[in-house]
């Protein structure tokens, strides 16, 4: 008995010799007490991810135009002057072959030639960029600005499109595609490839 109480004795002057050197340090540095006393609040966040879905993305992006537009929307009123608003929009379009329109029957190979028959190369994407785009003024927009902005960066975006396609993207994608996937297929099979697409490329109507 005399043991256990020696034993707790000794544990209770090293824990109070222990709480007096950190008050002393706290002391010392300026802080009246220690942070299991009185410090601040800790604030810790938890995670919790859920993965909802995994897509299989066969599309090949083989090339990007990048624009910048001056957009200068209206709305025309009949008796208030018109409300007016100037936007500066920067957006890109990318043109790309979907590889997983490809089927075993579009392959086909002799001796010597591996023959593929591609698919339209598409305009998979053709978006505003928002954070590099403002608006630069607006005038008499009042409670319209909202729908001024919304229809400018709509129209900007068929710009956008429209630009791309006029410009040769799907054209540019094609040639890219021959590029690109002309060697890496031929290393591979050890073969000459000819990389056959459709003679005229399916164009999507504007939106």
């Amino acid at each position: 008995m005399r043991l256990i109480s020696l034993v707790v004795r000794l544990a209770v002057l090293v824990l109070l010799l222990m709480g007096i050197q950190s008050l002393w340090t706290n002391f010392r540095s300026g802080n009246w007490f220690p942070d299991w006393i009185g410090g601040e609040d800790k604030t810790e966040a938890v995670h919790t991810v859920v993965l909802q879905e995994i897509s299989a993305m066969g599309k090949l992006e083989l090339v990007k135009y990048n624009f910048k537009d001056v957009v200068e929307q209206e709305i025309v009123k009949m008796w208030l002057p018109n409300a007016k608003a100037v936007l500066i929009v920067q957006g890109e379009a990318i043109g790309c072959v979907d590889l997983t329109k490809i089927a075993i029957a579009d392959i086909s190979s002799n001796d010597t030639t591996l023959v593929v028959n591609m698919p339209d190369p598409e305009l998979c994407v053709f978006k505003i960029d928002h954070e590099k785009s403002k608006v630069y003024n607006t005038e008499y927009a009042f409670m319209e600005e909202a729908r001024l902005v919304q229809e400018a960066y709509k129209q900007a975006e068929k710009q956008i499109q429209k630009s791309a396609l006029d410009m040769g993207i799907l054209d540019q994608t094609r040639e890219n595609a021959r590029k690109i996937l002309t060697p890496v297929l031929e290393k591979a099979s050890g073969k000459k490839v000819v990389l056959k697409f459709p003679m005229h490329a399916k164009i999507d109507k504007l939106r």
